[in-house]
């Protein structure tokens, strides 16, 4: 089993970086369309225009643990948001629900700021932490939301039945929302509250689509690759098996 697993990682690192040398002498990123995305960049640059801010939620998840992959989408997207939007009359906000996410989302927001050469106008108040447990992480996070300097809302981490609260002010109180979860209730909750849901694997594009990097974008192509490669294979396995039956 161990081996296998070695060979599909080298296969998967050896297609990323096919893609990125590719990449680099095309125009544009060729990536398919995912609504969500767009409005979100249409949302930044509004942001700036109005002096308005945009509150990211970065969810409740150990940054060690399976669910922490999630959270480091949403310090993508916060990352992004924080460049572009550093600058402007109001910075974005960034919630959390464990004390390392907090940490992390100050140091995202951080460094947005000294690689703008705007250190002294940064605040630790930028990232917080607003809650241990479900509920009370989604309770401090209304408040937040419900600030009439609030233009977007996104919700990108590991969410689940409290995401109702935070996507419900945001509908209350016409704020976009744009929520994305790798928990499927939490996801199921999100496709009917959320203006602009990611479905499944939609989260984990986020970096190819919010311009967090040129391998974002080559390993986007490398798991529409794999994914046909596994599509394939067990096409073959049933089609062979169904052969063998007969025959």
């Amino acid at each position: 089993m161990s081996f296998w697993l070695f060979v599909f990682t080298v296969l998967f690192l050896g297609l990323m970086a096919a893609f990125w040398y590719i990449n680099r002498s095309r125009s544009g990123d060729n990536l398919r369309d995912v609504p969500a995305y767009y409005r979100l960049k249409g949302a930044i640059e509004l942001a700036v225009e109005e002096g308005t801010c945009i509150h990211v939620a970065i969810g409740r998840s150990e940054i060690t643990s399976p669910q922490g992959a999630a959270a480091l989408v949403g310090l993508s997207i916060l990352q992004s948001i924080s460049r572009v939007a550093a600058d402007s009359d109001q910075p974005p906000i960034a919630t959390a629900g464990a004390g390392t996410l907090a940490i992390l989302a100050q140091d995202t927001i951080r460094s947005s700021y000294h690689a703008m050469g705007l250190s002294s106008s940064y605040r630790s108040t930028l990232g917080r932490i607003t809650g241990l447990s479900p509920f009370s992480y989604a309770a401090g996070v209304m408040p937040v939301i419900l600030d009439k300097t609030i233009s977007a809302n996104v919700l990108a981490g590991n969410f689940g039945a409290e995401s109702a609260l935070i996507a419900s002010a945001g509908e209350r109180y016409r704020v976009l929302t744009l929520a994305g979860s790798n928990n499927l209730p939490g996801q199921a909750i999100m496709y009917a509250a959320a203006h602009e849901p990611l479905i499944g694997e939609e989260l984990f594009a986020a970096g190819a689509y919010v311009g967090a990097g040129p391998m974002h974008v080559a390993s986007l192509h490398a798991q529409d690759v794999v994914r046909w490669l596994l599509v394939v294979l067990i096409s073959g396995s049933a089609l062979w098996g169904l052969l063998s039956g007969l025959f």
